[in-house]
């Protein structure tokens, strides 16, 4: 054990092991934790809180620039926001299960201040069998990035940040989020449509851990977008994972999206759960 606070302790890479039980437990919900985590994220300057009962680990919540509960009931969500309410400065985001993120921002709302943006209600999507198999035609065009051309992923990836969080992803020296992209690229996990120069289409693997790989970032490009290209190109993106990846692909997506939704049902993915976010 390293520190205690209460009912609350810091978990280290000691409980490595006790860690990654517990996110197999709910592997698709549990894969950024678990991903994060198999990264060597226990430690540098991230914390990973954790509840034990009858010396079991049973809940658990990932303090970064992102916050994700684990497995947690009332009694460990009032233990944590007891723990969270003097970190909001740190924080750019409460996201996960829906009905544990929301319950954590019930009682973290108060002194943390409103939201930019609370989206209560994103599907959680999986596909665990080929949508070649089932029939939809894939798009030829997709593949993975070059490390070459990392910029010209930048722009897509920033576009589609942007429109998504409602702010840009850097100010000034895009440095940092540029070395992020790279490293995407770097491990073989986004995916694009490159024509004439630039990006139509693009996906990433955001986490990938216990056989399942989520799916994120994924951006048309505007003058492309209405022409059918999402299902096509996602359905190529999910066989690709399939194929060498993980046999599980997971995303979630905003409930109100429904071009969205749409595209990814065409491509095999159907709800599995519920996923909320704040945005801070």
């Amino acid at each position: 054990m390293l520190r205690t606070f209460g009912a609350t302790r810091t978990l280290g890479t000691a409980d490595f092991d006790r860690v990654m039980q517990l996110c197999a437990d709910d592997p698709m919900t549990n894969v950024f934790v678990a991903a994060r985590v198999q990264e060597g994220g226990l430690g540098f300057g991230t914390t990973l809180l954790g509840v034990e009962e009858a010396h079991r680990l049973k809940s658990m919540c990932w303090v970064s620039a992102n916050v994700v509960p684990v497995a947690c009931d009332d009694d460990a969500l009032d233990l944590f926001a007891a723990r969270l309410k003097r970190q909001r400065r740190r924080v750019s985001s409460v996201f996960g299960d829906a009905e544990q993120v929301l319950g954590l921002w019930d009682r973290l709302q108060r002194h943390w201040g409103e939201p930019r943006s609370l989206r209560p209600d994103q599907p959680m999507m999986a596909v665990r069998t080929s949508p070649a198999a089932d029939g939809l035609a894939l798009d030829p065009r997709v593949r993975r990035a070059r490390l070459d051309e990392v910029d010209l992923v930048l722009p897509a990836s920033a576009a589609m940040f942007t429109e998504e969080i409602g702010y840009p992803p850097y100010v000034g020296s895009d440095r940092d989020y540029r070395g992020l992209v790279g490293s995407l690229i770097r491990a073989g996990h986004t995916f694009v449509i490159v024509e004439d120069g630039r990006v139509l289409f693009k996906a990433d693997i955001g986490s990938l851990a216990g056989g399942v790989a989520q799916i994120q970032g994924v951006w048309v490009a505007p003058d492309a977008r209405g022409q059918g290209i999402a299902a096509p190109a996602m359905g190529a993106v999910v066989q690709q994972v399939m194929d060498q990846v993980a046999p599980v692909v997971t995303l979630y997506v905003n409930g109100y999206n429904e071009p969205a939704l749409r595209a990814y049902r065409r491509a095999g993915f159907v709800q599995v759960g519920r996923f909320a976010t704040v945005i801070l």
